[in-house]
């Protein structure tokens, strides 16, 4: 499992010209499932990001996690995250789950993050998403399990 994680001061996802996810500070999370992610990925990347400490604290110091500053996650799937580009100029996806598999995998990691105490929404798995993401910092960083 993947996860490619944004510190965000707002984002947004759109399908149809409807937003059906919005925050304002917190993270948005861009998460792909692989062939042999389960359970177990899930749980650990739920619990890493919920403990991730990527925000500032009063001396500028990234200390806190999303959970201490009381910040929201979006979550959205992103099956392009197991691209593979190393031959050719069309990357390759085999390495990605089937929507069969990643579909509630997806969901469990988000219920997973609101366990945590994170309040947590989602995109449409398959959709085609417009994600407004307004970086915070930069701040990105990447995870895998």
């Amino acid at each position: 499992m993947r996860a490619l994680i944004q510190r965000v001061t707002h984002a947004s996802v759109t399908v149809d010209n409807k937003t059906i996810s919005s925050i304002g500070h917190g993270l948005v999370v861009l998460l792909g499932v692989g062939h042999n992610d389960g359970e177990e990925q899930a749980r650990w990347l739920a619990e890493k990001i919920a403990t991730l400490r990527i925000f500032s604290d009063a001396e500028g110091k990234m200390n806190l996690s999303v959970l201490d500053v009381k910040g929201e996650v979006i979550v959205v799937s992103q099956f392009t995250l197991f691209a593979d580009a190393q031959k050719g100029r069309r990357p390759s996806y085999i390495d990605a789950a089937h929507p069969e598999v990643a579909a509630p995998l997806v969901d469990r990691f988000a219920a997973l993050l609101r366990e945590q105490g994170v309040p947590a929404q989602m995109g449409v798995f398959g959709a085609d998403m417009l994600v407004e993401i307004h970086n915070d910092g930069p701040v990105t960083v990447w995870l895998e399990k």
